[in-house]
Order: structure tokens, then sequence, then C-alpha cells
């Protein structure tokens, strides 16, 4: 379990972010809605940029947003005698921002130049699924029946939803791997987050992993992608903007205000949610089509992740 203090910044920094009387489940919804509808926005803007001076530009520019409201958001923490972030987690921070930014984005976004969105977002919502299977080796959670078929009824899904793309030649085998090898490297971020539960505020975290991701990019960028292929139109404008503000800041700092709401497993079970909203936005934003199949998968997917995410009785 992280120490209290590490919790507890981000916890009541997010806290001041949203009034209390905001309906629950409105917060539930803008968050699903900002979340599987990522892959589509970027989509739309990859069609006018290269995908990793896209992202290096992005990370840069909301880690440099977030670190100028670091003061205003997480400065109350400190005033109130919250251990300050330290070396060790200056260093744990960008570990895994380079993990969950600069290679799980890295690799998804240079599969979207060639993938679709849905597809993507399909395969990326399988992250609870395995953070489970991590989780019990590496921070001692119990795996019990019901996380096992769980996790069975996710690859179940998975494996009809990739027959079904793969075989209809809708996808590409290379595109599947770095979908793969990007949501492997989100999971191990993800519990190495657990695992060493570095201290930072919400805003001063967030910011120290975007500006690592960002830092790590660029030269990658310059060195395999031209900025002449750089096309400024409305799509890139708009794509880039709501990534940058609506997902990089409101979806992380939603995210992180949910979880001062409910308890951590009840609100990772939000991602259940995420392959049939994938499936519409993809539709809708980008009309993109869905094969009839996709529709068999996504129910055991999203079923698995319920079953894993879901509280055992008597949790918090």
């Amino acid at each position: 379990m992280p120490p209290a203090s590490s919790a507890a910044a981000p916890a009541a920094a997010a806290r001041r972010l949203v009034p209390r009387h905001v309906p629950l489940p409105l917060l539930v919804a803008l968050f699903c809605v900002l979340w599987s509808s990522a892959f589509a926005g970027a989509k739309l803007a990859l069609a006018d940029c290269p995908p990793l001076i896209l992202l290096a530009v992005r990370l840069l520019l909301a880690g440099t947003l977030m670190l100028a409201l670091a003061p205003l958001w997480d400065g109350g923490e400190r005033r109130r005698g919250l251990p300050p972030v330290g070396r060790r987690d200056l260093v744990v921070l960008a570990l895994i921002g380079i993990l969950n930014n600069a290679v799980y984005l890295g690799l998804n976004w240079t599969a979207l130049t060639f993938t679709s969105s849905a597809y993507t977002a399909v395969l990326t919502s399988c992250l609870p699924l395995l953070v489970a299977l991590g989780a019990g080796p590496l921070l001692g959670e119990r795996m019990n029946p019901r996380k096992w078929a769980g996790i069975a009824l996710g690859l179940l899904g998975v494996v009809i939803v990739l027959r079904s793309r793969l075989a209809g030649a809708h996808e590409s085998v290379t595109g599947t791997l770095l979908i793969a090898g990007g949501v492997t490297a989100l999971a191990a971020g993800t519990l190495g987050f657990k695992y060493f539960a570095p201290r930072g505020g919400i805003w001063s975290g967030n910011a120290i992993q975007c500006l690592a991701g960002g830092i790590v990019l660029v030269p990658l960028a310059l060195a395999t992608e031209s900025p002449a292929d750089i096309h400024v139109t409305a799509n890139l404008l708009v794509g880039f903007a709501f990534l940058v503000v609506g997902v990089s800041i409101g979806g992380y700092g939603l995210w992180y205000y949910l979880l001062t709401r409910s308890s951590a497993t009840a609100a990772s079970s939000l991602h259940f949610l995420m392959p049939p909203l994938g499936l519409f936005f993809g539709w809708l934003l980008l009309g993109e089509s869905v094969p009839p199949l996709d529709f068999l998968g996504i129910a055991p997917i999203a079923l698995g992740i319920w079953l894993v995410t879901r509280p055992s009785r008597g949790a918090a």
C-alpha cells in the first residue's frame, strides 16, 4: 500500500477541482467520454502530423501548463506539512512517465497511422486484465476465482476481436503488435506507480511524467520524422487542443477526483465501458466500420474487466 502522505496529496488537490454538489454519475459519464474518445481525437490529428512529433509537442505543452498550475493546486498540500517531492520521487515519476507516455502512447499513435481508432481502443481497454495479472506477484494482491474468470473472459473477447479484424484484413499484424507493446508498457507503468508510490500533487506529478515522456521523444521524433509533413488544418488544431486540454489535463484530473469519491477498484471498473464507447466514437467521428464480430467480442471483454475490477464484499 502507498504511504498515506503520497496518496493524500493528489486526492486532496483533486477534491478542490470540482464542486461537491456535481452529481457523481455526470462526472463518470464525462470521464468515460474523454477517455474513450481520445483515440478518435488522436486519429483525427494524426492525419496532418507525424505521430511522434505530435505526441512530443502535446506532452511538452501539457506538462508545461500543469507545471504552471502546480503552485496553485498543489501548494496547499505542502503548507499542511506533507512531505515534498524528493529525488527518488522525481526519478520514479520520470520513469513512469516514459513508460506511460513515451512508450505506450508512442507505440499506440504510430499504430493509429494505419489502424482504426476503435481497434486500438478495444485492445488498450484490456489494461485492467494485464494489471490484475501483475498485481498478485508484485503487489501481493489476491487472485480469487472471480478475477481468474474475468481474465479468461477478457482473453476470449480479445481473441474474437483479433480474429474478426485480422482474418477480415481490417487491421494488420504489425499494428496489433504495436498496440500490444503499448498497453504492456502502460500496465508496467501502472504497477510501478502502485509499487513505488511516488509523492507528488495531481499537477506536479502529471507534469513531471508528461515532460519526461516528451523530452525522451524529441530526439527520436526529429530523427525519424520530418516537420515538413505537418499540415496546419482545422482537424489538427481541434484534435491537438482536445488531446492537451481535454485528455492530458482534464481526463487525468478528473480521474484523480473520481478516486476521491470511490475506491480505486470501483473507479477502475469504469474501464469496462471503454470497448463499446471506443467503437462508438470511431464510428461517429471518423466513420470507421464495425465488423459484426466486434460486438460479440467486446461483450466478454467488458464483462471480464468488470469481474476483475469489481470490489470484493466489504471492500471500501
